[in-house]
Order: C-alpha cells, then structure tokens, then sequence
C-alpha cells in the first residue's frame, strides 16, 4: 500500500574542464585568484503532482465521497460506479484509479479514523472491520515514521488501544483478527493492548470507589485531588463498558 514515487530525471553528467589560458608572462600577477559566481541554491520547485482524470470526475461526482475529505467506501462500490454511470465510466481505468484513491494517505486516514463504509449517496452502510482500520493505522503511521525526526511509536500505540477499546471485542479476539507476520507490529500490538486493559482496569476501580464513597463528581475529584473532567470521563468509559461487557473483556 505504499505511495508510488514519480521517477526523477538522472542529472547530467557535467561537461569536460575545459583547459585555462596559460598566463601571460609579460604581465605581472595581482596575485589574486579570479573569483568565479558561485551557483544559485535555490531549486526549481517540483511540479504539481498529477490527479488520474477519472478522480477528477470523481470528484465532480460525488464531492462528498472523494472531494476535500474522503471517506470510506462501501464494498461493491467499483460496480455501483459503473452502473450509474456507463456512459463516462470504462472498466479498466476505473479500476486504476479506485486503486490509486484507496491507497492514499488520505484515505487511509479516513480508515484508521474508524469511520463507517458509504455508497454513492454518503450514507453509512457498513461499520469499518477492525483489521481494517488496523492495517490502515500501521500503514499511514509507517508513511509518517519515514518523514519525521522523532519516534512515533507512542502515539501508534494510543490510537491502537483506542480502536480496539471502539472494535467492541475482547483482547483475544481482537488479537486474533489483527495479528500480522510483522513481529515490530505484533509487538506494538501488544503493548497496546496492555496499556488499554490497564487503562480499562484504572476506570473501573474509579468507578466503584466513586459508587462506595456517595459524592458527587466535584466532591469525588477534590477528595482525591483530581480533575472533575477527568473524573466524569473515567466514569463515562467505566459505565459504557458496563453496559456492554464485550468492550472491557480482557
């Protein structure tokens, strides 16, 4: 799923030295060497990158599907394109360009964003499988690791542990539908998961101390020197898994 490259022209190759005139002997030397303009840094900036045709169609289309935001698209969408629209579609470049639009960083952002699969209409279909969003979050973290200067494997790891916690599984089955033959990834994996389930383990225990004590929120947060915002959204985690025992399951 990588991005493909654009090919650079190889530099030419530099012209012979040409042989300098010997000096004339009858004159006398300044003893200063001639100075020679030193070449501009600047560099020409890079042509724009080039838009398949049939996404621009697209794009006229269906705006709301692959205009300035993407979003996910549904199964099927390749014939529902075709379709409805036989006339200005042809098969073949068609499917190029859906390839070329799915493999994108920005939309596989929309993927490991967890939003749902649309139709031609921009209406939600289908929930986004959890391996899927996964795999987009392991490629778009690999696209922006190659570019940046520190390690991004920390926050690769918060938003891991948040798309399992809104996959509604258990570590296990989670685990199981992800795993990859990366072992770097399969690692990452585990870590977040490990931090989701202790994570999972720390609002619980608010919870229930927070049921026993008889306080408020405000009161709660200044008996243990806590923020009340943070206090209500440990509480709103703890309660939501409450009431769906899936989501928590470790």
């Amino acid at each position: 799923m990588t991005d493909t490259l654009p090919d650079t022209a190889a530099p030419a190759a530099a012209a012979p030295p040409t042989a300098s005139p010997a000096p004339d002997a009858t004159r006398p030397s300044s003893g200063r060497a001639k100075r020679h303009p030193r070449p501009s840094r600047r560099t020409a900036a890079a042509p724009p990158r080039n838009h398949h045709p049939v996404l621009e169609q697209l794009a006229t289309l269906y705006p709301g599907l692959f205009g300035q935001v993407f979003l996910p698209l549904k199964r099927g969408i390749f014939q529902d394109l075709l379709t409805a629209h036989p006339d200005v579609l042809v098969r073949d470049t068609l499917k190029v360009a859906l390839a070329l639009h799915t493999r994108s960083t920005r939309y596989l952002a929309s993927v490991a964003n967890g939003l749902p699969r649309h139709d031609l209409q921009g209406v939600a279909v289908e929930a986004m499988a959890p391996e899927h969003v996964h795999q987009a979050l392991l490629e778009v973290f690999r696209r922006r690791q190659a570019r940046a200067n520190t390690d991004l494997t920390p926050e690769l790891r918060s938003r891991i542990a948040q798309a399992f916690e809104a996959s509604g599984l258990s570590k296990e089955d989670y685990a199981t539908r992800v795993l990859s033959k990366d072992d770097a990834a399969n690692a990452v994996l585990d870590e977040a998961l490990a931090e989701a389930a202790a994570g999972m383990a720390k609002d619980e225990a608010l919870r229930r101390a927070f049921a026993l004590s008889g306080l408020d929120v405000a009161g709660f947060a200044g008996m243990y020197g806590m923020a009340p915002d943070a206090v209500a959204q440990s509480l709103d985690r703890a309660q939501r898994r409450q009431a769906t025992p899936a989501e928590g399951a470790q």
